[in-house]
């Protein structure tokens, strides 16, 4: 089932317009990496575009974490699709961020809905790249603890 999911958020991510560097053969569009432009924020994530603009609407990005990031407890607008390309990843549900790991390598698929607070991890040496479909704008909402 989640499989099905995937392909249903590649599929529908492929009909938006593109912002990466490409080559166009026929309709065929290719992405060269070492062409692509990545804008890394303060936190040092990298966001390489693909199709869309991440804050205006759905998209499909490259992202880089460096080896060793661990996000704050945080929820997104809209639900994440992830696709693992190198190095090693965890995400945790925000309600159990000391829970059981499981470890996500090349290869290995992740979904996040709209709305679950969760951590991140970059456990890897080496920084983690990922392909990212979300369907709609980013965002980044931090959960903050009440403290009484």
């Amino acid at each position: 089932m989640k499989i099905d999911k995937m392909f249903q958020a590649i599929a529908a991510a492929i009909v938006l317009g593109s912002t990466a560097s490409e080559v166009v053969a026929s309709e065929i569009r290719l992405s060269i990496q070492q062409a692509l432009t990545w804008e890394t924020t303060v936190e040092g994530v990298a966001f390489a575009p693909l199709k869309g603009n991440r804050f205006k609407e759905s998209y499909m990005a490259m992202v880089r974490l460096p080896a060793g990031l661990v996000s704050p407890v945080h929820m997104k607008s809209a639900g994440m699709y992830g696709l693992v390309v190198s190095g090693q990843m965890v995400h945790l549900s925000g309600s159990a961020p000391d829970g059981a790991e499981t470890v996500l390598g090349a290869g290995d698929y992740y979904e996040i809905p709209a709305g679950v607070a969760h951590v991140s991890k970059c456990v890897s040496a080496v920084e983690c790249v990922t392909f990212l479909y979300q369907d709609g704008p980013f965002d980044f909402l931090p959960i903050v603890e009440d403290r009484k």
